[in-house]
Order: C-alpha cells, then structure tokens, then sequence
C-alpha cells in the first residue's frame, strides 16, 4: 500500500467519526474547545530499541505509546479529548505490524474516549520512530501544576511503586527465576501501565476547590519525578521508605532482596501520579480514594530546606542510600 492507502485503510477509521479529525482528509484538524476550558497539549515520543522492543508486540506498543500521553493529561487533571499520530516507520515495520498496531490503538481509544484527530506518515531507514501529541482539556483556573506545594504539605502516591522496574528487569534477564504468578503482573505493568485519568480530574475538578496543591506523574522513577515538584515549589521533600505502596509482587520480591527496595523508588515507567496536598485535606483525599477504588498512600512531607531535595528515610529515620534517582535519556 502507498502512503495514502495506509491512512485510508489503518487510520482514517480510528478518529471514530469525530468532526474536527475531518476524515483525516484535510492539512489539519479543526476543534472549538468548550466554553470555559482551558486547553492541555502534551507530547511523548517512542523509539524502536530504546523504549521498546521488536519483540513486544505492535498491539502493546500502541497501548503504552498512547497511556504514557492520557498520563500526562492526568498529572493536569484533563480529560482526554483526541490525539495527533507521527509515525516513521522501517522496513521491519511492514502492513502486518502497522494493522496490529491500528488495532492496539483502537482498543485504547474505545476505552478512553480518545479519537486520532490527524499526523503525519513517512518512511524511515532506521528505527521505528513514534510520537503521539494528546489534546485535553480541563476547567480553567484548576490545572494541577508541579509549582504549588508548600511546607507542610503531605505527599501522596496512587496505586504501587516499582512495579515496571521490576517488569523490565525480568525483560532483559536482570531478574531471573520467579514463577509466572510473580513476573506476570510486573511485565503488564511495564507493557500496559493504567493512566489514573478519574485521580487526576478528582484532584483538580472534583471538590470545591483543588485538592492537590501539585501533581506529577511517574515516568521517570519517584524520586527524580519528586524532586521536579520539590524544584520548582522551592522546597524539599522527606519521604518515608516502609511507607512505600508495594504490589504483592513487588514486597515478595523485596522480603527476598531487600537491597532492590531503593531500586525501586528510582524505577521509571509505573506512571501513577504522585500529589502533594494540604494536611487538612486527608479526609477528603480518603473519601476520593474510596470512591475510585484506588489506594492513595502517604509517604512523606514537603518541608522547608534545599529547593529539589528528597531524602529518603527508613523506619529509624535514618537516610537510605539511593543510587542513581531516575530514567534520563541524556545524562
């Protein structure tokens, strides 16, 4: 198929009919955002051997490619409204694998809500090269930002930490010998991670006021995504180790291997969102928790100090060592 066709054929049918895709026919989409929203652009791109690899599938990279986006909407807390596709695709990359990926994709924009509005195709020699550019929107004035914290604010983390880390060490070997009940979940964790789209629209539209004071969403490991938060509020933050939310996996693993518990902290790609949040707010953050069905852990406190600092502490308030604080592509 020409390049045309391919869009015809792959792409054209996953903008679902929305109108400001035009049918993918046009040089550009056209969208009036709603009355009172402010607009939430973001842009993740992947690349074949760096962030994925051949062997794992079109389908699931299409779903991570698409979810590391929503979870950047999250960490605003936007709801989706669509997203601009690039893809410079290699000879490896052939009809089979680009209808895997269309169909990996369509999947998510069913269950997201997230239609392809438009992008670009080309041809490549070399790696695979993708990119996504996701639209949302939230209430203006109520954008969750990683500027707001403030002394004495607590510090919070959905779900559990760690897990993709532990996902990709059991991908290139680093982790061997665990029994299927154990690296299962860890390798869907890294393939397959869950935007917490529903947290972050509770946390900036879901009370009366913004309930988190600052947001960020973990893609490059909690401690070096924490310090982004600690860096641009100005302070520091103090984070309790046995107060880590860990998978069942996960705290097996640990029980075994202590040493892998600061690994984990660092580990990028589990892509829950980490918030900070006045003290009086606890119970409103409870009550938030319950109605999603999500846990939200405290685990430390912002506090005054050494603007981008974050120390972690063990259970006799002692520093844990940390070696290397997250994922970097230049370093």
């Amino acid at each position: 198929m020409n390049e045309f066709d391919r869009i015809a054929t792959y792409l054209a049918p996953l903008t679902r009919g929305t109108d400001a895709a035009l049918g993918l026919t046009d040089d550009a989409a056209l969208w009036q955002p709603p009355p009172g929203r402010a607009v939430v652009l973001t842009t993740d791109t992947m690349v074949s051997g760096c962030h994925y690899l051949d062997a794992d599938g079109a389908e699931a990279v299409a779903a991570k490619l698409l979810r590391v986006n929503l979870s950047d909407l999250a960490a605003m807390g936007a709801t989706p409204f669509g997203f601009l596709l690039n893809t410079a695709l290699g000879p490896h990359e052939d009809e089979a694998w680009l209808a895997a990926f269309a169909e990996g994709l369509g999947a998510d924009i069913d269950r997201y809500g997230m239609p392809l509005l438009g992008g670009d195709s080309v041809a490549t020699p070399g790696p695979a090269v993708l990119t996504v550019t996701a639209i949302g929107t939230v209430q203006a004035g109520r954008a969750l930002r990683r500027n707001g914290a403030a002394a004495g604010d607590d510090i919070y983390v959905s779900g559990t930490v760690g897990d993709a880390g532990l996902g990709l060490a059991v991908k290139l070997g680093g982790l061997t010998g665990l029994p299927e009940r154990l690296s299962a979940p860890l390798l869907q964790r890294l393939h397959r991670p869950e935007p917490r789209l529903a947290l972050g629209r509770g946390l900036a539209e879901g009370a009366d006021a913004v309930l988190a004071s600052a947001c960020i969403d973990l893609s490059d490991g909690l401690l070096q995504d924490l310090g982004h938060v600690a860096r641009q509020s100005g302070l520091s933050i103090r984070l309790s180790a046995p107060a880590l939310p860990l998978s069942e996996p996960a705290a097996e693993i640990v029980a075994d291997m202590p040493e892998r518990l600061p690994e984990l902290m660092a580990a990028g790609d589990d892509y829950e969102l980490a918030f900070t949040a006045p003290s009086g707010r606890r119970q409103e953050i409870a009550s938030l928790s319950r109605a999603l069905d999500l846990p939200l852990t405290r685990i430390g406190e912002a506090v005054a100090g050494p603007a981008g600092e974050v120390v972690v502490l063990d259970a006799t308030g002692a520093a844990v060592e940390i070696v290397g604080a997250g994922y970097q592509h230049f370093s």
